[in-house]
């Protein structure tokens, strides 16, 4: 099942869309009872309840009409940095990573947890903005991010994918020099906008975990291209590591990790610029797609 979050007339719905993505149907009509926000339908779906199949033709989606289908998760998401053998090196090898010393600890022995806060989210088509100041070494991340639907604390590795909701794509945009030059990765990670979300979420039952393919294309260029059977630790260890800390909650999100491929990975390092076109893919979900756009400061002063 695919469940998405579209823009309507009448603001936005949870809906559940087609196999195909072409049609949709708004959950309060297939089931007056379930909740009409996000993080709610998942508990109550994890709970025990259930959307019927849908009946008639539904209504036409339109894929500008989509929005992020996590727009306000219950806390920040958890990311997991240097994730992909391949990529644990080329970060390792960049001069950005200030998480090892050599080529001898690029591979981390444990998960590296932190976290990109709730308010960087954004839809599968939305612009990624382009502050001055903060555009000057921005970077794609694409990964697979695993949403939680039962939570819990504790939760051991055989039990760990019981826990697991279902699965969406994320870009992990990052200014690489904010990363560099703050010796951590919240705010070179965490500006708003920088991670475009979608284009839904598919249900933990349609996906086998270990065997989807992730791709990014810069302006059409194939960038990034692996398989998460390349994860050097699997979602069970991830959800292991958390939740040994804290509780997970209904409608938690962790993204995996990226791949080899990175803008930074090339040599000269190759950034995002005004205009780029970015698009995430990942088998069995679908894609994202976001261009790069100058921001005026002047307009997100007093924001909130």
């Amino acid at each position: 099942m695919k469940l998405a979050m579209v823009r309507t007339g009448s603001g936005a719905q949870v809906v559940r869309v087609d196999d195909a993505g072409r049609r949709f149907w708004p959950v309060e009509s297939l089931a007056p009872g379930l909740p009409g926000e996000m993080t709610a339908l998942i508990a109550a779906l994890s709970s025990g309840a259930s959307i019927p199949a849908p009946s008639g033709e539904g209504q036409v989606l339109d894929e500008a009409a989509l929005l992020a289908p996590l727009p306000a998760p219950p806390r920040n998401i958890f990311c997991v940095g240097k994730n992909y053998f391949a990529h644990a090196r080329e970060f390792a090898g960049s001069g950005y990573d200030s998480s090892s010393t050599s080529a001898a600890d690029a591979v981390p022995k444990a998960p590296i947890i932190f976290t990109k806060p709730f308010t960087s989210i954004s839809g599968p088509w939305d612009d990624i903005p382009m502050v001055p100041g903060l555009d000057a070494e921005v970077d794609y991340e694409a990964e697979l991010a695993v949403v939680i639907g039962r939570g819990g604390r504790c939760i051991t590795k055989a039990d760990a994918m019981n826990h697991v909701f279902g699965y969406t794509v994320v870009n992990d945009v990052t200014a690489r020099d904010l990363q560099g030059v703050h010796k951590q990765w919240l705010l070179g990670k965490g500006i708003d906008g920088f991670c475009p979300m979608g284009p839904w979420i598919v249900t933990a039952d349609e996906l086998d975990a270990q065997a989807m393919r992730v791709t990014c294309t810069v302006n059409g260029e194939k960038r990034q291209d692996a398989v998460t059977s390349d994860l050097i630790f699997d979602i069970p260890t991830l959800i292991e590591t958390i939740s040994l800390s804290m509780a997970l909650l209904p409608g938690d999100v962790i993204a995996t990790g990226t791949p080899e491929g990175v803008g930074i990975g090339f040599k000269p390092p190759r950034f995002l610029r005004d205009g780029d076109v970015v698009e995430c893919a990942i088998e069995g979900i679908g894609r994202i797609r976001n261009t790069l756009r100058r921001v005026d400061p002047a307009a997100l002063r007093g924001a909130a």
